[in-house]
């Protein structure tokens, strides 16, 4: 409390009686699967395409996760975290390996070292015409030696650039962005780093590396190829696979698009699928605030995923949603159209869905960007099985496109059926969270009480003008309650303050029925 001790005028600063509670984001996903680079088990923020490529490469045959994150992005996503749990640079072709394919190592042996000023640059391919070179070039013109470009040319042609420096530490650190990014050498330390002798001269052909010796199938948890359940669901103490997203806390959906890859390749069965994909619908319900986005299975007919969706998987989770079939996209790596699961573009849908409308609206009736094609077209009479149970269909229509026409989640109880009140709540919950922090350790009495009520009213006040809250008034809204009812002695003695809150979500007209009747003009039956 301020002290007066002498005559005079006296300014102060004093807390508004209203603390605003600012509503969070909902429109960031995260994405686990395989990428022929980039760091290992390492959720890495991606607000674009082409910061994905810098992170983790194009296309590769064989891998979903490129065309998931691409795909999310050009239906209004904005920012994705993206983990990888394995995959090699040659990437996969999608089909059964051979016998003597399943034998061969993950990656060649290093040619001979070569020396490159303080470093050694060693070859990890044969290359292809006269073999891999290496060129260190200014990246500025003029500059100090330590800073350069590393220019790795395949046959006489750059095929990789790197803007490096040869100082120790940090990202830009030339042997930390060669292990990240390349897939033709390999550079270590050949002596304390210092800076490299000027660029010029700075050029050595590198040798191919030595044939490969035979190897024993590699395992299917290995990091370099198709990686195992164990993979997946990592570990939360080590950060890895699942476990890595736990301590990123702005994530608000999760999809793991090359599970299916794997299947295909036959790395794991369905069995396995299914661990992996009740590890990620755990990890939602863990966190809270979360839904998991499934992929079926390829292939399946109407009939084969109501199996599916019954007998094999049974989930049963409102942080949960499955959409069905497949779609079909162009493939920039080979110039066709290419069929992937539809979890990348449905999760951009839903941040398109949240900034254009609010995540209060079922994120259904909308186009699917980039899409040609379905794996398999869903008839009306199809969809009248599998939109009870949960299964959401993506659907052609004549003049309308290839649109989301489903907004369910996997859960049994009625009242979390549908996906956007799932999410509203995720988002209230969440928003209201964060932004009443500040009541933590205030003196637990009446006054509290009411600015608990006005802060969190205001809130829900402006929720319901923006349309997300049923009825005509804010009272037939919602209500909050803290007062002594909700606080008896007993439980502010054990220092707890309680605020009970109830809303009235607006639910999707899922079903739009129009009634028409014939009548007799002029005979009084109708009247307006």
């Amino acid at each position: 409390m301020s002290s007066y001790l002498s005559p005079g005028v006296y300014v102060e600063e004093v807390a508004g009686g209203s603390r605003p509670i600012e509503g969070v984001g909902t429109s960031v996903a995260a994405f686990v699967g395989l990428a022929p680079s980039g760091p290992l088990n390492k959720p890495t923020l991606v607000t674009n395409w082409t910061q994905y490529v810098a992170e983790f490469g194009e296309f590769t045959d064989g891998y979903y996760l490129a065309h998931s994150v691409y795909g999310f992005f050009n239906n209004g996503g904005s920012a994705a975290y993206v983990v990888r749990v394995g995959g090699t640079p040659g990437g996969e072709n999608g089909q059964a390996p051979a016998v003597e394919q399943a034998a061969a190592p993950a990656a060649l042996p290093p040619g001979e070292p070569q020396q490159l000023g303080t470093f050694k640059v060693a070859a990890l391919t044969p290359g292809s015409g006269e073999g891999l070179s290496v060129e260190v070039t200014d990246a500025e013109g003029e500059g100090p030696a330590e800073r350069f470009r590393l220019i790795v040319k395949d046959g006489g042609k750059a095929a990789e650039t790197f803007d490096v420096t040869a100082k120790k530490g940090g990202r830009n650190y030339v042997v930390t962005q060669v292990k990240d990014r390349s897939k033709l050498i390999s550079v270590q330390e050949a002596a304390p780093a210092a800076q490299l002798a000027r660029p010029e001269n700075q050029t050595v052909a590198l040798p191919a590396p030595a044939p490969a010796p035979a190897a024993a199938p590699a395992s299917a948890g290995a990091p370099t190829g198709h990686p195992g359940p164990a993979q997946y669901l990592g570990d939360s103490a080590d950060r890895t696979g699942f476990g890595g997203l736990e301590a990123v806390d702005e994530i608000s959906m999760v999809a793991v698009p090359d599970l299916m890859a794997a299947y295909q390749r036959g790395a794991i069965d369905l069995e396995a699928v299914k661990a992996v994909q009740l590890g990620l619908i755990a990890h939602c319900e863990l966190m809270g605030d979360r839904v998991a986005v499934i992929d079926p299975p390829p292939g399946l007919n109407a009939r084969g995923i109501r199996v599916w969706r019954q007998e094999t998987a049974g989930y049963d989770s409102k942080y949960a949603a499955l959409y069905y079939p497949w779609i079909k996209v162009f493939d920039p790596a080979t110039g066709e159209s290419k069929t992937v699961p539809p979890s990348g573009h449905i999760a951009g849908i839903w941040a398109r869905n949240d900034s254009e409308r609010g995540v209060h609206k079922a994120p259904a009736n909308e186009i699917v960007r980039g899409a040609v094609d379905l794996e398999m077209q869903i008839t009306r009479g199809e969809q009248d099985l599998l939109n009870p149970i949960g299964v959401n269909c993506i659907r052609a229509f004549p003049g309308r496109g290839i649109r989301v026409w489903g907004a369910r989640t996997l859960a049994s109880d009625p009242a979390w059926r549908y996906l956007n009140i799932r999410r509203y709540f995720n988002y209230l919950e969440e928003s209201i969270l964060i932004g009443t922090q500040w009541v933590v350790f205030e003196p637990n009495d009446q006054q509290l009480w009411a600015r608990i009520r006005r802060n969190v009213s205001a809130f829900l006040v402006t929720e319901w003008r923006e349309g997300a809250l049923f009825g005509s008034r804010p009272e037939e809204a919602f209500y909050v309650k803290c007062d002594a009812e909700t606080n008896p002695q007993e439980s502010v003695d054990l220092g707890r303050v309680i605020c009970e809150i109830g809303i009235a979500p607006v639910k999707p007209a899922e079903f739009v029925i129009f009634r028409l009747a014939q009548f007799s003009s002029g005979s009084g039956e109708l009247e307006e």
